[in-house]
């Protein structure tokens, strides 16, 4: 029976000679519904109206380029021997810690041109960047990656899982752990966690820094249980050693915000 089990093909549809692949319908979803969120709050917020839009423009193209670059830097054994190969991001090889960096450093220079709170931006834009993580974790999904070690069918099927999900795991001849999954309902849990959070009213810059928390505690986990690690060293994966920095500096700059009365102004005040 499990011979017979056929991947979900990765290619949406075809344009002529172009390849539209799942992955990158998936993303752009994502994009669109996390910056339509953004947008209607950032009206509420008395935000310049296209801010986030026009944030987008510069965000998503340096995101993708630092993505690629941090997966570059840390792989950089193999491309330096086969440099041609930076090149060609359709073989895989994007990281989501390279694309939060490049991102979270072009708002800061864009709220900085714009003479917009920086933190104000980031306390409205965290729970659409989670939820953006939540729905791209499909992407790797229908490319059947970004997967645990091996599971039996009867693990997965206790999990309660669609069969299109298991079917899907089924990759090669062995089952594996959905860690897509478990990441994106982490992610998912952090959204409505953090809209439940706009109405406790916390300071400026502890919804952001909240999601940096969150987001960091759920990949740390299941990072741990991937096949496709970037390691540091043998044991040591990068992925964990960043989230565990990224915690601490969250919970540093929360406290230090605080000490400061940096976080006197509330999220819900203008």
């Amino acid at each position: 029976m499990e011979k017979n089990i056929q991947p979900i093909d990765p290619i949406a549809f075809s344009l002529g000679p172009i390849e539209v692949h799942w992955y990158g319908v998936i993303i752009g979803l994502g994009i669109a519904l996390a910056l339509w969120i953004a947008m209607r709050e950032g009206e509420r917020r008395d935000l310049p109206k296209d801010i986030f839009a026009d944030l987008m423009l510069w965000a998503i193209p340096i995101a993708i380029l630092s993505a690629r670059l941090y997966y570059v830097i840390f792989q950089w054994d193999y491309y330096s021997q086969y440099p041609g190969e930076i090149f060609k991001v359709w073989n895989g090889g994007i990281a989501i810690h390279g694309a939060l960096i490049g991102s979270v450093a072009t708002a800061y220079f864009f709220t900085k041109s714009r003479n917009v709170s920086f933190w104000k931006l980031a306390d409205i834009a965290a729970p659409s960047i989670i939820l953006g993580q939540a729905i791209g974790r499909w992407g790797n999904f229908m490319n059947q990656e970004a997967h645990g070690g091996e599971v039996t069918r009867a693990f997965l099927e206790n999990l309660y899982l669609p069969e299109f999900i298991i079917n899907q795991m089924y990759i090669n001849g062995t089952y594996y752990h959905p860690t897509f999954l478990y990441e994106s309902i982490w992610n998912l849990l952090g959204f409505i966690l953090l809209m439940s959070l706009r109405r406790v009213n916390l300071g400026r810059g502890e919804i952001f820094l909240s999601y940096v928390i969150w987001y960091s505690i759920g990949r740390f986990f299941v990072e741990g249980m991937r096949t496709d690690s970037l390691m540091l060293t043998e044991s040591l994966r990068i992925a964990q050693t960043i989230s565990i920095a990224l915690i601490v500096l969250a919970i540093g700059l929360w406290i230090f915000r605080r000490v400061k009365g940096y976080s006197k102004v509330r999220y819900l005040e203008n």
